[in-house]
């Protein structure tokens, strides 16, 4: 008798864990687990010719092999991050918190008919325009980063930072949002062109399709509030678009 009770001690303190990991488990359901989105970032030239197909050119400085991914559900939290090398000091640490901040980005503005991707608020925050200073009001909490190694240790915090350049989509099943995912670790040109993959290969595109809310370019699609800028080495859909403008004057 003298051991059941700290037997049911530990039964006890065991079991909050337990719970916790379980509600955790329940708030990402839907979304892709990070083994899932490594092998998304690993197969990105089986998506379908008209967001590249097999061999289609991604552009920027490492054409989409060196990323970081990461998912956050409807509520926020971040459900998974993962690098999509086996070394992840491979990749830029700095796109950890960056991945991160695009899911939350991409999730906070849109809706089930309202696909918002982050590439599209680039012309709306800018000085002059109307969204000015929107980064300023969800600021990052770096309390949701972990050592790289180890990404997924603070799953279940909610990040926030806002992002307004490409790499942030927001995820849906059966026509209803249910999170966003963030991709960093090249130009952000080439992390739009490696998420709208992804999101392709996990099956969670919006009712719109994979392009909805495609990234656009006033060079090729005319002036617009959704214009994002070019980078090195634009490619869109497999698509060259163009380069990023030199700077003079220096």
């Amino acid at each position: 008798m003298k051991h059941a009770l700290p037997l049911l001690a530990l039964c006890l303190a065991a079991a909050p864990l337990a719970s916790a990991d379980d509600d955790r488990r329940a708030a990402c359901r839907d979304l892709p687990t990070a083994s899932q989105l490594k092998a998304h970032l690993n197969g990105l030239n089986t998506v379908p010719a008209a967001l590249g197909g097999a061999g289609g050119q991604i552009g920027g400085l490492f054409n989409g092999a060196r990323m970081w991914a990461a998912v956050v559900n409807r509520d926020g939290e971040v459900c998974a991050a993962v690098t999509s090398t086996n070394d992840p000091s491979q990749v830029w640490p700095g796109s950890q918190a960056i991945a991160k901040a695009k899911a939350y980005t991409a999730n906070a503005f849109s809706l089930d008919d309202f696909a918002l991707s982050t590439a599209r608020l680039y012309t709306f925050t800018q000085p002059g325009h109307s969204l000015w200073s929107l980064g300023q009001s969800n600021l990052f909490d770096a309390g949701a980063l972990a050592s790289p190694d180890n990404a997924n240790k603070n799953t279940g915090k909610i990040a926030g930072g806002l992002i307004f350049f490409g790499g942030g989509l927001p995820i849906y099943k059966a026509g209803k949002i249910i999170g966003g995912l963030g991709i960093s670790g090249d130009t952000s040109c080439a992390d739009h062109e490696v998420a709208k993959r992804v999101r392709h290969l996990a099956g969670l595109n919006p009712a719109g399709g994979a392009l909805a809310d495609d990234i656009k370019y006033s060079s090729v699609d005319g002036a617009g509030v959704f214009t994002h800028p070019l980078c090195i080495a634009t490619y869109r859909n497999g698509v060259l678009i163009g380069q990023e403008a030199n700077s003079s004057g220096y």
